[in-house]
């Protein structure tokens, strides 16, 4: 009976874990929800996303036109950089277009949009943005093929991707945390050492007058 009992708590403690890697896998790969973007006639809309290295980034976007003639769809430029500045992506005179990259440094990467020129209508145009990063742009349709898996092994096998993403942002943010700590502690180290420094020159400065008043009332007589 007592076995029986243990067996029945294990399995609900199982059941909750599964639940909790479901849930927290779900969060994940929501990451691949599309944006909608307004760009403006004149001027540039961009979008960022901060990102550690070695991240797989995808992405899709189309112009929404309501015009059913595709001569009559306006056109837009795309350009896509990384933290240093470095083109990842150009491209000009296009209504759709796909990229794809592996991060190589950890910052904040930026894709920006702007029309460009052919605009029939001359407002502002929307742009349809679907963003991937991560296990949200594996392709598990491949992997399902590849590895011959489908159903909860598949699932398992995202789960799993899930918490192998979610340890590695862990770490990226504990290394971050480390770094933001040393950096302040350089700081207080140099506020504390000036604030010595001030205290020493307020001090000789104090003396310095005080020698200078001594010897002007000693010429004078007066002490």
């Amino acid at each position: 009976m007592m076995m029986m009992m243990m067996m029945k708590k294990m399995g609900r403690k199982v059941f909750s874990l599964l639940i909790v890697l479901f849930l927290v896998s779900h969060v994940v790969l929501k990451k691949c929800d599309a944006i909608w973007m307004t760009v403006p006639a004149t001027g540039t809309k961009c979008v960022s996303e901060e990102l550690q290295n070695n991240v797989v980034v995808l992405a899709d976007y189309v112009v929404v036109s309501e015009n059913d003639h595709s001569h009559l769809t306006p056109t837009i430029a795309a350009k896509v950089t990384s933290p240093y500045g470095n083109n990842l992506y150009n491209k000009e005179n296009t209504t759709n277009g796909q990229f794809a990259f592996t991060t190589k440094e950890a910052g904040n990467y930026l894709a920006c949009f702007w029309v460009d020129g052919h605009n029939p209508g001359g407002g502002d145009v929307s742009v349809n943005l679907d963003w991937r990063t991560g296990i949200a742009a594996k392709d598990w349709e491949s992997v399902a093929r590849k590895e011959k898996i489908e159903g909860v092994e598949l699932e398992l096998r995202k789960l799993e991707g899930a918490v192998e993403a979610i340890h590695e942002n862990l770490l990226y943010l504990k290394g971050r945390e480390a770094e933001m700590r040393m950096v302040s502690e350089s700081t207080n180290s140099r506020v504390a050492w000036l604030s010595i420094m001030s205290l020493g020159v307020c001090i000789a400065v104090s003396t310095l007058q005080i020698w200078h008043l001594k010897r002007f009332f000693q010429k004078k007589k007066l002490i």
